[in-house]
């Protein structure tokens, strides 16, 4: 049982890192985000983004909050796998 909780939350953080870095690819294409998989994208990551984007002082029109976010999710993910291995 451990394995598979194991697999599932780094399967999950995985596909979480992966949503995000798909957000920022299509921002490139598609920065209003009316597509609708740029929708479904901006609904799953914004309420993660929105709160680094508060702390970030402005950068001139680049955002750096889903590199922050990825570093976040890679650390959470190492410390939660820590905790189950």
């Amino acid at each position: 049982m451990p394995d598979s909780l194991y697999t599932l939350v780094s399967y999950l953080f995985n596909a979480l890192t992966l949503v995000v870095i798909g957000r920022a690819l299509l921002s490139w294409f598609d920065p209003g985000m009316r597509s609708s998989v740029g929708r479904v994208l901006y609904d799953i990551t914004e309420p993660m983004l929105a709160p680094i984007r508060r702390l970030l002082p402005g950068m001139g029109g680049i955002d750096f909050s889903p590199i922050i976010l990825i570093i976040l999710l890679q650390f959470l993910q190492q410390f939660i796998l820590r905790q189950l291995a």
